[in-house]
């Protein structure tokens, strides 16, 4: 009786602990990052849910071009919005400088022209960012990577697409911990071997375990849910980014390829890991080239969303990247996929 007491007596103290705990981390935790973070780490609590992802940042409404790509002010509109993701594409000055760029030159989206190497950042911030097709200039000069970091603080996870090698991804995290969002940054690379997966997870292990990283899987090379499983144990991945790849002529997915399939999505769900489809457009390619020709285009220039995104949520879906994140959220609120979120406390 006295040992069944002691231990009970144990056990108040520690919950009581835990609960103090819990407390402390509730309140220091209440920022929106945070509880987007908390359904992007937990897949299987918020299967109800369906996160969105504002490709380059978010710069484009009904196919038309509204805001410079990669800006902050392409940022903010996402997270007025209410996206829980940006992705962004991170470039070298001549000076070593991280700046988030998409092209390797800067002709297409911005006031000057040449490779973005070949200038110093002190060169870089002369050039301001235009909005494509329109060409009106903005105030926007081209970002610094911390700066972009600075914009997402606290309000909304970061997807880094490196245009360069996995040995500045070290240099990323050390940029994202200065300014205090390293647990919004999710980095990523394309696996498709055992051999890769030893690769990315050594640069991980330099990278530190407070930055995030998925896996990104293209039915071209992977075809089977085991490999799938092995990919995202490998480092504890909350998403892996699916590609269904859509050749010229060929006709919509009727199923979404192997990476889609019924055990594909048994294997996100046994591993706790959301599956994500990319919706975006790709310039002279086919219409939803990375989505079994489902994508943006299908969805809100033909007006067939349930045919897109609707169709990938049917499979388990549970992240869509796009260039129409108003579209998208719209669409999903509509249709009951979206469950808002509690900012009050």
């Amino acid at each position: 009786m006295r040992r069944m007491l002691a231990i009970a007596t144990v056990s108040l103290f520690a919950l009581c602990g835990i609960a103090t705990h819990a407390l402390n981390v509730q309140a220091a935790d209440t920022s929106r990052a945070r509880l987007i973070l908390d359904r992007f780490t937990n897949a299987n609590h918020w299967r109800q849910h369906v996160m969105v992802v504002a490709h380059r940042t978010g710069w484009k409404e009904n196919g038309v071009t509204i805001l410079p790509e990669n800006s902050r002010a392409a940022i903010r509109h996402s997270i007025e919005l209410g996206a829980e993701m940006v992705e962004l594409d991170v470039r070298k000055s001549a000076d070593g400088r991280l700046v988030v760029m998409h092209d390797s030159w800067l002709d297409r989206t911005t006031t000057c022209r040449g490779e973005v190497d070949t200038f110093t950042l002190a060169e870089l911030r002369k050039c301001h960012l235009v909005v494509e097709g329109s060409g009106a200039v903005s105030d926007e000069i081209v970002p610094t990577l911390s700066e972009m970091f600075a914009v997402a603080k606290d309000q909304i996870l970061v997807n880094i697409d490196n245009k360069l090698g996995p040995e500045i991804l070290p240099d990323v995290a050390a940029e994202a911990r200065a300014i205090g969002v390293a647990h919004q940054i999710v980095m990523k690379e394309n696996l498709w071997s055992a051999k890769r997966i030893d690769e990315a997870r050594a640069v991980m292990n330099t990278v530190g375990d407070d930055v995030i990283f998925m896996p990104i899987l293209a039915d071209d090379a992977i075809d089977d849910a085991a490999f799938m499983n092995r990919a995202t144990e490998a480092f504890s991945a909350p998403a892996a980014e699916l590609i269904n790849w859509h050749k010229d002529n060929a006709p919509l997915t009727d199923k979404g390829g192997p990476l889609f399939s019924a055990k594909a999505h048994a294997a996100a769900i046994n591993g706790n890991w959301h599956m994500w489809a990319n919706t975006y457009p790709i310039v002279n390619r086919p219409p939803g080239m990375l989505a079994g020709g489902r994508g943006d285009e299908l969805a809100v220039r033909e007006n067939r969303p349930e045919e897109s995104y609707g169709f990938w949520i049917d499979r388990g879906v549970t992240i869509l990247q796009t260039d129409e994140p108003k579209a998208a959220i719209h669409w999903l609120e509509t249709n009951g996929y979206r469950i808002p979120y509690d900012l009050t406390n």
